[in-house]
C-alpha cells in the first residue's frame, strides 16, 4: 500500500541555549496538499521548517518520506529527496539573468560544456505549464519583486522538487501579486506537488490552505480542517486567547500641524536617479496618516530624510513650525519626534546592551537617569526599565539584564515601541512596526498607535502591510518610484484600488 503522507515529522525536537524550540512536534504533510504552518512569533515554526531542509539536525525525533525514515544532514541532502525552499529573503544573484539562476548549482552540461538552450526549454515549458510567466534573459536587478518569486518557484520546479516549502512568502508582494501566489500554489497542488506554507495572515491560510497546524511556544497545539474552522478559532489556538483583528477607533478630531513636509528630494545610494522626489505633506495632532507602497519605492529614504539618518538634497521640513531641516538626530529627538525603525537590528538597538540601556539609548543623559557628576543612576534604570518590560509584555530570558541579542524579533520590537512612545513624542513615526509579528502583538501595537492618536499626538505609518494600511491610519498616502501619487481615506476605497495605485497604474493628478 503506497503511504498517504509524502512527509511525516515525528517528535522531532530542536533545542538552542536556553530554549526549547521545537518540544516534541509531529507534523504530517499528505501527498497533493497545501499545508500551513501556523504560530506566534518564536513559536517554532521557521526552526521545524530549517530542520525539514537540513539546516538543522533535530536532538530527537524522525522524519519520513515516503513512509520510510531519511536522513537530512543539509540541503543537498533535502534536494535530493526532492524537497526544495523558498526563503523568506530570495536567494538569487542580482548579477545574473533569470535562468542562469534557476539552473545555478545543476547546469546541464556535454563533456564540459555548458548546454543552456536544453535548459531554456524546460524552463520555458515550466513556466508556461504552472503559469509562470517570466523573462529567462532578464537581470534579477531589473526585475519585480514578484518575478524574483517566480524565478524561486521555477528553480524548485527545474530541480523536480516534489515537496515545496514557502516561507512567509507574501510578505513583499503587492494584493495582486499575492492572489496570483496563491493561484500557482493551487496549481501545484492540483499537478501533485505536496506544499508547506508558512505563515501568520489567517485570511491567506483560509483562502488557499487544506488544512493547518498550529505551534506556540515551541509546542504543537493541533491540526485542523480549514473549511471547517474560523479564523477566530486559530487565533485562539495560535495565542491562547481571542484576538479582535479589527481596530476599534473613533473619528479622527485633527489638530494643529506637528509636521510640515515641503518639496522633499532624497538622492538614491542605489542608482543615478532621487530616491525621493519632490514631496510635499502635512501630518497634524490626533491623526494618523499611512505612507503606503511596496517595497523599494522610497518609503525607506523618506523616513530616512525625516529623521536625519540621511541629508536632503533639497526641501524643508517642519515640526511644530520649527524648521529642523539640518538639525541632529538628538535635535529631532529632543523637539518632540520618536522614531520605530524599519531596521530594527541596525537602527532601533545596540544589540550587545542589556535590555535596560536599551530602553534609555536616547534619554541617558536626562536627569531622571544620570546624576550632577555624569554618572548613571542604575537603580532608576532598572525600576524604569522594569516598568516598560512589564507595561508592554516584553518577554525576555532574564528581564531587564537580558542582552537584547538573545531576544525573539517580536521581543525585541515590542522593546523599541515601549521606548520610543514612552518618550512622549508629539510625532510618532512607526515604519513597519508590526514586521514579522503575530496576531497578539500585532493587535496590541495596532491599540497603542490608536492611542497615541487619541492622545492628540501625530502618528505617521509606514506600511506594507495591506491590513494594516485599510485598517489603522485616517489618511493613506500612497508613493509610487519615488513620488506620492494618491491620497486615499481608507473608509472609501478599495484593496483593488490602493493596489492599482502601488502597482503605478493609477495617479492622482492633484499631488498630496
Amino acid at each position: 500500500m503506497e503511504a498517504q503522507y509524502a512527509i511525516e515529522m515525528l517528535n522531532i525536537t530542536k533545542r538552542f541555549p536556553g530554549i526549547v524550540a521545537n518540544d516534541n512536534i509531529t507534523l504530517q504533510l499528505k501527498k497533493g496538499e497545501i499545508h500551513a504552518l501556523l504560530g506566534e512569533n518564536g513559536a517554532g515554526k521557521s526552526t521545524l521548517m530549517s530542520v525539514l531542509f537540513g539546516l538543522y539536525q533535530p536532538e530527537e525525533g524522525t522524519i519520513k518520506k515516503d513512509g520510510k525514515v531519511v536522513s537530512i544532514k543539509d540541503p543537498n541532502d533535502a534536494n535530493d529527496l526532492g524537497i526544495g525552499m523558498v526563503h523568506q529573503h530570495f536567494k538569487l544573484v542580482e548579477c545574473f539573468s533569470v535562468l542562469d539562476n534557476i539552473i545555478l548549482g545543476v547546469e546541464p552540461n556535454k563533456h564540459g560544456f555548458l548546454q543552456k538552450k536544453e535548459a531554456r526549454e524546460k524552463v520555458l515549458a515550466l513556466s508556461e505549464k504552472y503559469g509562470l510567466q517570466i523573462d529567462p534573459d532578464a537581470l534579477i536587478e531589473d526585475i519585480t519583486v514578484g518575478m524574483q518569486q517566480r524565478t524561486e518557484i521555477l528553480k524548485m520546479l527545474y530541480r523536480d522538487n516534489e515537496i515545496l516549502i514557502f516561507d512567509e512568502p507574501t510578505a513583499v508582494l503587492t494584493p495582486q501579486e499575492i492572489e496570483e501566489l496563491m493561484q500557482i500554489m493551487k496549481n501545484l497542488a492540483a499537478e501533485g506537488k505536496s506544499i508547506l506554507f508558512i505563515s501568520h495572515k489567517l485570511n491567506e491560510i483560509m483562502a488557499v490552505a487544506d488544512r493547518c497546524t498550529v505551534l506556540r511556544k515551541g509546542k504543537y497545539i493541533g491540526t485542523v480542517d480549514t473549511k471547517s474552522t474560523t479564523m477566530e478559532e486559530l487565533s485562539a489556538m495560535m495565542v491562547g486567547r481571542n484576538v479582535n483583528f479589527h481596530v476599534e477607533k473613533g473619528a479622527a478630531k485633527p489638530g494643529e500641524v506637528v509636521l510640515n513636509v515641503e518639496h522633499m528630494t532624497v538622492a538614491s545610494k542605489v542608482h543615478k536617479n532621487n530616491a525621493v522626489r519632490d514631496v510635499s505633506f502635512r501630518v497634524r495632532a490626533g491623526e494618523i496618516v499611512c505612507i503606503a507602497g511596496i517595497d523599494g519605492n522610497g518609503q525607506t529614504e523618506l523616513v530616512y530624510g525625516l529623521t536625519g539618518l540621511e541629508p536632503l538634497k533639497e526641501g524643508k521640513i517642519e515640526l511644530l513650525g520649527e524648521d529642523i531641516t539640518h538639525a541632529s538626530i538628538r535635535k529631532r529627538s529632543a523637539s518632540g519626534m520618536s522614531h520605530i525603525p524599519e531596521d530594527r537590528h541596525k537602527h532601533g538597538l545596540v544589540l550587545d546592551y542589556s535590555l535596560e540601556y536599551n530602553m534609555i539609548l536616547q534619554r541617558y543623559f536626562e536627569p531622571q537617569f544620570t546624576n550632577k557628576a555624569g554618572f548613571l543612576k542604575r537603580k532608576e534604570i532598572r525600576e524604569y526599565a522594569n516598568q516598560l518590560i512589564e507595561q508592554y509584555d516584553v518577554r525576555s530570558g532574564q528581564g531587564a539584564v537580558t542582552i537584547a541579542r538573545s531576544m525573539s524579533g517580536g521581543n525585541q520590537q515590542k522593546a523599541i515601541v515601549a521606548r520610543e512612545i514612552d518618550k512622549d513624542p508629539q510625532l510618532l513615526v512607526a515604519v513597519q512596526p508590526t514586521r514579522g509579528l503575530d496576531v497578539g502583538a500585532i493587535e496590541y501595537i495596532h491599540k497603542q498607535l490608536v492611542a497615541q492618536r487619541d492622545a492628540g499626538k501625530a502618528v505617521l505609518l509606514v506600511s506594507l502591510e495591506l491590513d494594516e494600511v485599510m485598517d489603522v491610519p485616517d489618511r493613506i498616502l500612497v508613493m509610487y518610484e519615488g513620488e506620492i501619487v494618491g491620497e486615499l481615506d481608507p473608509k472609501q476605497t478599495t484593496e483593488e484600488e490602493l493596489g492599482l495605485y502601488m502597482a503605478g497604474a493609477k495617479r492622482d493628478e492633484v499631488k498630496a
